[in-house]
């Protein structure tokens, strides 16, 4: 093996967790390889703002994320973005992992952290329309729709409570779901009824976006009437679920039922030598600071693996 291709760490994926990651280990001085399928910052990079990001009073998501690769980089930390996955063996000793060009890595630890991505409605105008009215983090565009009138998607636990938070910005909250009844807990559910700030659109789906430059109104189709009718408004946030970036590790890592790696506490999986971090764990909050601690956790504990199978290669050595 060309010794240029192995490392001491490899991390898949660069959204916080795995820059962070990447922070961490190069600072230990420990040769890492941060490998990235889209471009580096992941969800970040599509934060308009961050306002409750701790010692930074307000930043762009796309700047936070450039920030964090430069740290990186200073450190040392080899970074590949824009690569596609092949293969990649996680059992042995020495990690392997495999490119679509052929290129071959090894590593005595691996970071997973190939992130996640909110469920999408999928559409007609979605994905035009995604950042210009359409958002999936009410945390993240919330203040952005000050005193407009606002629709959510959704009838779960976070579309819910989503929708109230929401009502510290907007006039006007209107709530779209499928079904007569919500999949969520009672308080959410009683919160939202409560607020005279939320109206409801039941049994109905959303049918598609319009809209030139920004989102201008929602087609909606009633499941119970067929009736179709259309909606104005300025913003919609979708919260019909979260999907992990996960499908190749199947039969791989431990996964739950919604495709979340399984780690401990300190972010281990049941495989020596590999760790989790970010949206891709089964953790229950999605936040740019949830993501860098997992990541910290994760870099810690695998540079302590590391050094013991420095150990353990030294004493094997002069036996």
């Amino acid at each position: 093996m060309n010794g240029d291709s192995h490392y001491d760490a490899i991390v898949i994926g660069a959204g916080p967790a795995g820059l962070t990651a990447g922070i961490y280990l190069s600072r230990a001085r420990l040769r890492t390889l941060i490998l990235n399928e889209g471009t580096v910052g992941g969800q970040l990079v599509l934060t308009h703002e961050i306002a409750n990001y701790p010692g930074v009073e307000s930043i762009n998501g796309y700047r936070l994320s450039g920030i964090m690769k430069k740290q990186a980089l200073s450190f040392g930390c080899d970074i590949r973005s824009n690569i596609t996955l092949t293969g990649i063996e996680l059992k042995d000793a020495e990690k392997r992992i495999t490119l679509s060009d052929g290129s071959v890595y090894t590593a005595g630890a691996v970071i997973l952290s190939p992130g996640g991505r909110p469920r999408t409605l999928g559409v007609r105008g979605e994905e035009e329309l995604r950042g210009r009215g359409i958002s999936y983090c009410s945390t993240c565009d919330g203040d952005f729709f000050a005193g407009r009138e606002i629709i959510v998607v959704g009838g779960g636990n976070s579309a819910l409570e989503e929708a109230v938070s929401l009502t510290k910005h907007a006039s006007k909250v209107t709530v779209i779901h499928q079904f007569g009844h919500f999949q969520a807990f009672e308080y959410a559910i009683e919160e939202a009824r409560n607020n005279p700030r939320i109206n409801f659109i039941m049994e109905s789906v959303v049918t598609g976006f319009n809209g030139e430059e920004k989102l201008e109104s929602v087609d909606i189709k009633n499941l119970v009437t067929g009736e179709t009718g259309n909606l104005r408004t300025e913003g919609a946030f979708v919260f019909i679920g979260y999907v992990p970036n996960t499908g190749f590790l199947e039969g791989m890592v431990p996964l739950n039922r919604g495709g979340e790696i399984i780690v401990d506490s300190d972010m281990s999986v049941n495989i020596e030598g590999v760790y989790a971090a970010g949206d891709c764990t089964a953790g229950k909050y999605r936040q740019v600071t949830t993501a860098v601690g997992e990541g910290t956790i994760a870099a810690l504990a695998a540079s302590a693996y590391i050094s013991e199978l420095r150990v353990k290669q030294k004493q094997a050595a002069e036996i």
